[in-house]
């Protein structure tokens, strides 16, 4: 189902692409009499623009996979990633509105978001093979926030994102922090 959704045009796009549409035959026939489909156009039609508008404004577009997933990668997703890791890979890359970045409540209770201004910025994901198990990858853009302050945020994200999890934490550019996500499968005592 969200694979069928990521296929789908956003949200806004639809409303906008509706509401004129409904709108346009809604003034075509009010200017040739036809009192039945005017008032479509008023009452379906700008209210369906309007809607559009405002949803384009809130729009908050999908997280681009910086480096396409693998058929091993995607093996170790099916059978290793966790729940938490699986949200969050949806929640990235699919259309979202109303909210002002992507995992922004997130940064905020880690504390790594003192103010919006200050706030790590999500420039891409990726999906790896770290040692044997699924790692989902969180590139950042962290000019304000430095490494040694998500390091010392390492054991809350851990416990956040888990369980079943460990985190680390790399910096492979100025400016810029990554994010591992890396399943730890749980292990089961035996029978």
């Amino acid at each position: 189902m969200s694979s069928l959704l990521r296929r789908l045009p956003p949200l806004a796009a639809l409303c906008l692409g509706g509401g004129a549409i409904i709108t346009i035959i809604g003034f075509t026939a009010y200017a040739l009499n036809y009192a039945a489909l005017n008032m479509i156009g008023f009452f379906y039609g700008i209210p369906l623009l309007l809607g559009g508008v405002a949803l384009k404004i809130t729009e908050l577009r999908p997280v681009p996979l910086t480096i396409p997933t693998t058929s091993e990668v995607e093996a170790l997703k099916a059978t290793q990633a966790t729940d938490t890791q699986k949200q969050i890979f949806d929640d990235l890359t699919r259309y979202r509105y109303g909210q002002e970045a992507h995992l922004d409540s997130a940064l905020k209770f880690l504390g790594l978001a003192p103010t919006d201004d200050d706030r790590p910025t999500i420039i891409g994901i990726r999906e790896e093979n770290i040692d044997g198990a699924y790692a989902m990858i969180l590139e950042f853009d962290s000019p304000f926030i430095t490494l040694e302050m998500w390091q010392k945020k390492i054991e809350k994200m851990t416990s956040f994102f888990g369980p079943n999890v460990r985190v680390d934490v790399t910096q492979p550019a100025n400016e810029r922090v990554d994010l591992s996500i890396i399943a730890v499968p749980a292990v089961t005592a035996p029978v």
